[in-house]
């Protein structure tokens, strides 16, 4: 992961502070975001605002005075929402008492591992992966452990002999990403029932998050429209929390809105732990997701039918023949393979200067991601087409 910061002795901070990393893809983002014509592939989100009907929903809510302290859990009518939405993505009954809302998917994974690592604790991580993991692991005083994935014609696998000999005395989570971002990396109900059986062998707590559940392009990894989840294998004294949010699906990422899933005895843990990271989620946010879920289907199957479109776009790089390129089975990433690269960093800079393109460095993902860039194709196909011409006609100079 990237390193830390460096701080003057003089103020004497916390290690886990001192220790957090920086963002790689902040680094990129913060160089070229101001730069005209860019084509900003970087993040992880869309090209399209929330909906009128999320946003009026907040509206209606600020109108009505809705500004005031609210429920540490969140409010009811989300939670049982959010309870329906499962329902119906699912197939089987859900409590709301499962779920508790959370400002962004971020404050819900902090939440995580705060209830289950600190000090001296390990938690493994496959890579690459998102690096705000090992972020909130860090600050959590705890140690991510980097554990590489196989990648071959087909694309990324576990390596499940090398993620069972990592575990140590000291591991106390792993943490799965289903669908991967950013290698787009989808878990079979096989590889869950693996991951499943190693973490109760060792006593392990699970962090599953599958926020781009919806976003899944491989057939044959395809169950009524979702990928599959630790929600098919799993029993209900399994120790798994998910983390969710509303980010990705109904293009609200800046509106940090998000939930953990959790067993309904960690209720009273969890309040409490919000009540000291946030004091709760502003309902008039939180109306705005009642909305989202209960108006959100059709939206959100015409960004899923453009990340599909997006897929095929982006695919034609392979035919560069400096890219390598398996195709990813869910999410909406294109983890690149740029042939002879020895630096992601460098070259995702490069192509700000010379392709006007903005594509976040896969080192950012972890040792495992040197060499490979990441892009969002979850954008307009002119938008795509164009990005795709560009950063063709710029890498045979960029890896000469």
């Amino acid at each position: 992961m990237n390193a830390s910061v460096s701080i003057p002795s003089t103020f004497s901070l916390r290690p886990e502070a001192e220790q957090a990393p920086t963002s790689g893809i902040v680094d990129v983002f913060s160089y070229g975001r101001d730069k005209p014509g860019i084509i900003p592939l970087w993040v992880g989100e869309g090209d399209l605002p929330t909906p009128a009907f999320i946003s009026d929903a907040a509206a209606r809510s600020l109108k009505d005075g809705e500004t005031f302290y609210t429920y540490q859990r969140g409010i009811p009518e989300l939670r049982q929402a959010i309870a329906r939405y499962h329902e119906n993505v699912y197939r089987k009954p859900f409590d709301s008492e499962r779920f508790f809302v959370t400002s962004g998917g971020m404050p819900a994974m902090q939440l995580a591992f705060r209830m289950l690592c600190g000090n001296g604790d390990e938690v493994l991580i496959p890579t690459p992966a998102w690096p705000n993991f090992a972020g909130a692991i860090t600050i959590s005083g705890a140690r991510p452990v980097a554990v590489p994935m196989n990648i071959d014609k087909r694309g990324w696998h576990l390596d499940f002999e090398r993620l069972e000999k990592s575990i140590t005395p000291r591991t106390r989570v792993v943490v799965l990403n289903s669908p991967s971002n950013p290698t787009g990396w989808t878990a079979s109900h096989d590889d869950l029932r693996a991951v499943l059986d190693m973490a109760r062998r060792h006593g392990l707590w699970i962090v599953a998050d599958e926020i781009y559940s919806r976003f899944v392009h491989d057939p044959a990894l395809t169950d009524e429209g979702r990928a599959p989840s630790f929600r098919d294998v799993m029993e209900p004294e399994d120790r798994i929390l998910f983390i969710q949010t509303f980010s990705k699906n109904w293009a609200m990422t800046g509106w940090r809105l998000g939930w953990l899933e959790a067993p309904t005895e960690l209720g009273q843990v969890i309040e409490n732990l919000v009540q000291y990271q946030t004091s709760g989620t502003p309902t008039f946010i939180q109306r705005a997701g009642v909305a989202a879920l209960e108006q959100g289907e059709e939206f959100l199957a015409t960004q899923i039918a453009k990340a599909k479109r997006g897929r095929e776009i982006v695919g034609q790089l392979a035919e560069t023949g400096l890219v390598e390129l398996p195709p990813p089975s869910g999410a909406f990433y294109a983890f690149l393979k740029i042939k002879g690269a020895t630096s992601s960093k460098d070259i995702a800079f490069r192509l700000i200067d010379e392709a006007n393109v903005g594509l976040a460095p896969g080192n950012a993902f972890g040792d495992a991601g040197e060499g490979y860039l990441r892009l969002c194709y979850l954008r307009k196909e002119q938008d795509l087409e164009e990005a795709v011409q560009r950063i063709g006609a710029a890498l045979p100079k960029l890896v000469a």
